[in-house]
């Protein structure tokens, strides 16, 4: 479910957007006087209710290769194409009687702020918007997770997705990044600590600012330690445990997908840069699985709260039934090879 809303704003962008047509540009600056609030400790107040909702995809579609920037006229355009095609959809899944249905517009969020800050890719750095490649052996590993998981989609729950088993989520991190729906945050801030409440899985970071040392025991969200830069937070997060789903490629433990190593680390700043913007900067430095470091932003906005609770497939039926079926599949193969 993870790739869907990535694939669905390359296909808003290259459709309507001509690079060719249109020449590359940078939103204007805006001048401003604006103070971001502070807590009693002088610190910037980033707490809250805020949303990292996006049609911006991940990686630049290669049909806008070069242009880093669309004009507000433009976004206006994939916005009001957003809320067609959600429309559409909607319909389409109610003219199909009998079927279990899907998500409509009521789980989504509203695509308001389509491309916030007028880029064409989350990515910043490679400047063409692209993810870098893998290295030699991270390639090799992923071939061989695929090829295995092609042979053993279903065997166990162990070969199914961290994302099936409501593990992990792109959303939860770090770094933060949308998925098609449920991308709220509230954040709670104190002299000490930074509290991180992600709705997709309910997930929680806990990040202590009082200057302790990392931990060492590997985590699924890694081990996360913050500090301030002048008026930005930064948060430096290592110890993953390697066993994560990884941009639009779930990881399982049996294989299957595009696996960060465990010796991953990723920057992460969070700036109050006006009053409606939280503005969310990334940099993954993951040698053992990319060729060089990678970057990203993504300006958050505020939401009216609260956050409620997400029961990822409650009482684990999805793998239960998901796994039933995978038997009766066997069954009847075994059953077919005998006559």
């Amino acid at each position: 479910m993870n790739s869907r809303l990535p694939a669905l704003a390359v296909i808003s962008l290259a459709t309507f957007l001509s690079p060719a047509k249109i020449a590359a540009q940078a939103p204007a600056a805006k001048s401003t006087t604006w103070t971001a609030p502070r807590l009693p400790d002088g610190r910037p107040d980033l707490g809250g209710y805020w949303s990292n909702n996006t049609l911006t995809p991940l990686e630049r579609p290669l049909a806008l290769a070069g242009k880093e920037f669309v004009t507000d006229d433009e976004a206006r355009i994939l916005e009001k194409d957003a809320r067609e095609r959600t429309k559409a959809s909607d319909r389409q899944a109610s003219e199909r009687p009998g079927e279990v249905g899907d998500y409509n517009a009521a789980f989504k969020e509203d695509s308001k702020w389509a491309l916030a800050n007028g880029r064409t890719s989350i990515i910043t750095d490679p400047r063409d918007g692209r993810m870098p490649p893998l290295t030699p052996e991270a390639q090799k590993r992923f071939e061989a997770d695929q090829a295995y998981h092609k042979q053993h989609p279903h065997d166990g729950p162990e070969d199914m997705t961290t994302i099936e088993r409501c593990i992990t989520w792109i959303s939860s991190g770090p770094p933060m990044l949308p998925t098609f729906y449920n991308n709220n945050y509230q954040i709670i801030q104190t002299h000490d600590h930074l509290i991180i409440l992600v709705e997709m899985i309910h997930d929680v970071r806990i990040i202590p600012l009082d200057g302790r040392p990392h931990g060492v025991v590997p985590q699924w969200m890694g081990d996360s330690r913050g500090h301030w830069e002048g008026n930005t937070l930064v948060v430096e997060t290592i110890n993953f445990n390697g066993k994560r789903g990884w941009f639009g490629t779930p990881m399982t433990e049996g294989g299957g997908g595009r696996r960060p190593d465990a010796k991953m680390r990723v920057t992460e700043r969070f700036t109050r840069t006006a009053p409606d913007i939280l503005l969310y900067q990334f940099t993954i430095d993951d040698p053992g699985t990319y060729t060089k470091p990678w970057s990203g932003e993504i300006p958050m906005r505020p939401f009216q709260g609260p956050v409620y609770e997400y029961a990822c497939h409650e009482g684990n039926y999805g793998m239960q039934l998901i796994l039933s079926g995978a038997r009766s599949d066997d069954k009847q193969a075994a059953e077919a090879g005998e006559k």
